[in-house]
């Protein structure tokens, strides 16, 4: 399969916390990057198929062999809106997994038992892909058809449950998964603590049993629901299991969960099921093993997510957005189980075909909006073996590293637009420009250069974007003029100049966007880096740095859920392409802020809409603190490094540029 990306979709902007401690709502937006496909794509003739207009969830495009398909991954509650129909059919195919129960208390407490924990049970698995397994050796379920009338599909995503505590022993089950008011998925059972509540718990699959002493029979597990998971495994007693008294394994969607394995090792979790329903093969819904004594071996967390069991120690939770158990609590002293993971729902439908629409080779393709879209975010080449008109072209330079010591932020690199453009047949070299790179203040004293991106073919002929300019540093290197300038510094305090300008080929010309960085004021703080959209900032009174200008939104043809490489992994103003700006998201090439000084002084500038890094914070005890990168992919700058005599201190990178090209399908 070729990934082509994710977005967050409308109905779905931020995560909210899972039952297990953490957040699950937000995947990793630009995790494993794009696909690069290559090969031959003729265009066949006719109005091209299209798939159905909806929204919900965070939206991921890859291709299967030569279909394109459109998936709306729910890790938290939400809804599933259709728009407007299809012509690839009226039916979506789906996943809907519970929330994993959580393994059972253990404790050597004459008040909690003498015993370990069983595993959480995994949550139900039920999925209609056809070939595709539901939980408990199920089959694929029927199609489900869905309209424009209501239009709106509930996607409720179970939490994981809780890990059992003394007095009630047995962990909570997962809460309950549904798609709509047809399709839901049940919980998984409690694993069976130490005590008084040694058995499982029922659930999509059940929880292992516990353990004890004085009981004289061995915990039960709880049982599966039928088409969804399998039943917990049997739990070890006071007269037979020793000192251990382990825990069994908690069911999963593949496979019931394990017993207890002689008198001193905990039962594994049951497997969890395989689906790329997303575009990538993921196993889910594994169930927790069992926990153990002091020195013994613990059950493993079954295969998808399951935690592991814990000996003289809490149950392992599970990983969240698996719906997979939680592991047993160990036996001595008073240990909880571990927590569930929260449940998935993804649902998915076809929304292209290669063969009829895309015209060209090279990037990551992608479809929205009548267009065929082209993404490059590394060198490539673009292959057309017939003349396409009508063509968008979006480039974007390698942002400015921020300066050090004090630094200003560093300039976004230019962006190129053009439309209306005519590409004839040929094959045309793609290079995205690099970030500049930052420096430790205890190294050298320049930023490395960022560099252009650029579009070459036969003539010869090249459209060129500017690569942003790095910050000023402090006490002796200048801002560097670019796309749009880094920001200046103190005894270095005039900002870069922009050298944005239109490009010209014999096939059109692109207009350039990009501004000047900021000067400062010669008092210890750090000016803005330029964005696309906008001057850097000088730095306010107090101390603090100066913001990085803003960036450049996007044209509306590329609001694509397909190129938005997301908001990074720092707090940064502007995020990525999918991030929220003045207008609203899709916006590249952001400033970098501005560092401030000294400890007193309030944080550094913050960076431009668009991915620019924000300027670090001032200090000299304790050592300043690193400023924050450019987001790739956006041509963004990085933030101004702070100053510290004490310690070294980083700039921040450059965010690499990207190139993305648009036609009629």
């Amino acid at each position: 399969m070729g990934y082509l990306g994710r977005r967050i979709g409308k109905s779905q902007t931020t995560a909210n916390p899972q039952a297990d401690g953490n957040t699950g709502g937000i995947l990793d937006l630009f995790s494993g990057g794009y696909f690069q496909r290559t090969g031959n794509m003729p265009n066949a003739p006719g109005i091209p198929p299209t798939g159905l207009t909806a929204t919900g969830g965070v939206i991921s495009d890859y291709t299967d062999g030569l279909a394109v398909y459109r998936a709306h991954i729910f890790t938290s509650t939400g809804t599933f809106t259709v728009t407007a129909p299809g012509t690839f059919g009226d039916t979506v195919e789906y996943l809907v997994v519970a929330g994993g129960a959580g393994g059972g208390y253990g404790s050597t407490s004459p008040l909690g038992g003498l015993g370990s924990g069983g595993g959480g049970g995994a949550g139900g698995y039920r999925t209609n892909v056809p070939g595709a397994t539901s939980g408990g050796g199920g089959s694929a379920e029927s199609a489900f058809p869905v309209s424009t009338s209501p239009g709106s599909y509930t996607v409720t995503v179970g939490g994981g449950g809780a890990g059992g505590v003394h007095p009630v022993g047995r962990g909570v089950s997962g809460g309950n998964s549904s798609f709509g008011p047809t399709i839901t998925s049940t919980g998984g059972g409690g694993g069976g603590g130490s005590a008084p509540t040694t058995t499982g718990n029922p659930g999509g699959s059940g929880g292992g049993g516990g353990a004890g002493s004085p009981y004289p029979t061995a915990a039960i597990g709880g049982s599966g629901t039928s088409g969804q998971g399998y039943a917990g495994g049997l739990g070890s007693n006071g007269a037979t299991s020793g000192p251990g008294y382990p825990g069994a394994g908690g069911g999963g969607a593949g496979s019931v969960g394990s017993d207890f394995v002689s008198g001193s090792a905990g039962g594994p979790g049951g497997n969890g099921v395989s689906s790329s329903i997303d575009g990538t093969a993921t196993t889910r819904a594994g169930g927790g093993g069992g926990g153990a004594g002091p020195g013994n071996t613990v059950g493993s967390g079954g295969p998808g997510g399951g935690g592991a069991g814990g000996a003289n120690a809490p149950g392992s939770s599970a990983t969240y957005s698996t719906g997979s158990g939680g592991g047993g609590g160990g036996w001595s002293a008073a240990n909880p189980g571990g927590n569930g993971g929260s449940g998935i729902v993804v649902v998915r439908y076809q929304i292209a075909s290669l063969t009829a629409t895309a015209k060209a080779t090279g990037g990551a393709i992608s479809f929205y909006s009548g267009k065929t879209i082209h993404t490059f975010t590394g060198s490539g080449t673009f292959s057309n073996p017939a003349s396409i008109s009508d063509v968008e072209i979006v480039m974007v330079a390698g942002g400015g590293a921020g300066g050090l010591n004090i630094g200003g932020g560093g300039g976004a690199g230019a962006v190129l637009e053009g439309s209306s453009i005519t590409l004839p047949a040929s094959t045309y070299t793609i290079t995205v420009g690099s970030g500049g790179a930052g420096r430790r203040s205890a190294g050298p004293a320049t930023p490395g250069t960022a560099s252009n991106t650029t579009i070459s073919f036969p003539g010869p002929s090249t459209w060129t974007a500017n690569r942003g300019g790095y910050g000023a540093t402090y006490p002796d290197t200048a801002s560097q003029p670019g796309g749009s300038g880094g920001g200046g510094a103190s005894d270095q305090p005039t900002g870069g100049s922009t050298t944005s300008t239109p490009s010209t080929t014999p096939l059109g010309t692109l207009t350039s966007y990009g501004f000047a960085g900021s000067s400062a004021p010669g008092n210890f703080q750090g000016a803005g880096g330029g964005g696309a959209g906008q001057a850097g900032q000088a730095p306010p009174t107090g101390g603090s740095g100066g913001a990085g200008g803003f960036g450049r939104r996007l044209p509306a043809t590329f609001h694509n859920p397909i190129v938005a490489p997301g908001p990074g992994t720092g707090p940064q103003v502007g995020g990525g392409l999918g991030s929220p700006g003045p207008l609203g998201g899709y916006y590249v090439a952001g400033g970098g802020g501005g560092s401030s000084y000294p400890t007193s002084a309030p944080a550094g500038g913050a960076g431009g809409y668009g991915g620019g890094g924000a300027g670090a914070t001032g200090s000299q005890n304790p050592p300043a603190t690193d400023s924050q990168s450019g987001v790739q992919n956006t041509g963004s700058g990085g933030g101004g490094a702070g100053y510290s005599p004490s310690s070294p201190s980083t700039s921040g990178n450059g965010g690499s540029g990207i190139v993305i090209i648009a036609y009629p399908s």
